[in-house]
């Protein structure tokens, strides 16, 4: 059977896609990547500011980008978010959940309610409302469509000193998979990256700690923590027809650590 070269290469031309928690890190290399693949991009963070010079370098680059501020734990914005991107660019064809805070590192038990409450507002109800709105914004084009949660391997096996965090992102591996099972006879297709240790401010605690970066890199069979860019390529691939019949799967990227 002869497949078609479209199938092959992953180019977004002509989708649209929002990549939230987009300010920096992991989002920012998603978006750069989607755009330089095609996609017209909304980045979306908390912060205008943050958000700016990311919408602006993606536009002096070639691509096509606007910059929304949004909390994604908050129905209001979200909607928001979804119509502005409508209104700009015309649609919304993929979405990549990556938004996510993590208040609190220490021992699980001594988490404070609010820190509990903020972490799983962003990090679970956050991807899960983004994904409602985009669901229903294809539902009603009767499109097909791509949604990426960012997870962690803190999801798939115990996470010390992250343990509520590790939660969440169980819980978002839970909804991708069930999602994908919902949708997909929709031509919506749902999946997740579980990245490792990546170097971004978010992992600063871990990263920027000798001892604890040290413990990681030692369970890790290439030796080392990785980059945004190494997260980037396979986002790419997920939101692309590359993977059209890639659906519930949670991508591993993570240097062999969970294979050990």
């Amino acid at each position: 059977m002869s497949t078609s070269p479209t199938l092959n290469s992953p180019h977004l031309t002509g989708k649209v896609a929002i990549v939230t928690g987009a300010s920096r890190g992991i989002g920012e290399a998603i978006a750069r990547t989607l755009a330089a693949a095609g996609a017209a991009v909304t980045v979306a963070s908390r912060k205008q500011d943050d958000l700016a010079p990311v919408a602006a370098a993606i536009s002096a680059a070639g691509g096509r980008a606007i910059a929304v501020a949004a909390h994604t734990g908050k129905a209001e914005d979200v909607q928001r978010l979804i119509a502005r991107t409508i209104a700009e660019f015309g649609q919304v064809d993929i979405l990549v959940n990556n938004a996510a805070t993590n208040p609190y590192f220490g021992p699980m038990l001594d988490i404070s309610d609010a820190q509990w409450d903020k972490t799983f507002e962003v990090n679970a109800k956050g991807y899960f409302m983004c994904a409602r709105e985009v669901i229903r914004h294809l539902d009603g084009r009767k499109a097909p469509g791509s949604i990426v949660n960012v997870a962690s391997v803190a999801g798939l096996r115990a996470a010390p000193f992250q343990g509520v965090y590790g939660m969440t992102k169980a819980a978002v591996i839970s909804m991708t998979q069930t999602l994908a099972t919902e949708c997909g006879p929709r031509g919506i297709r749902v999946n997740a990256i579980a990245p490792g240790l990546i170097e971004t401010r978010f992992a600063a605690a871990i990263v920027g700690n000798d001892s604890l970066r040290s413990h990681v890199v030692a369970r890790t069979p290439l030796g080392r923590h990785g980059q945004p860019d190494e997260i980037a390529g396979a986002a790419l691939y997920l939101c692309s027809d590359a993977a059209s019949y890639v659906n519930g799967h949670v991508m591993v990227i993570d240097g062999g650590m969970t294979a050990t």
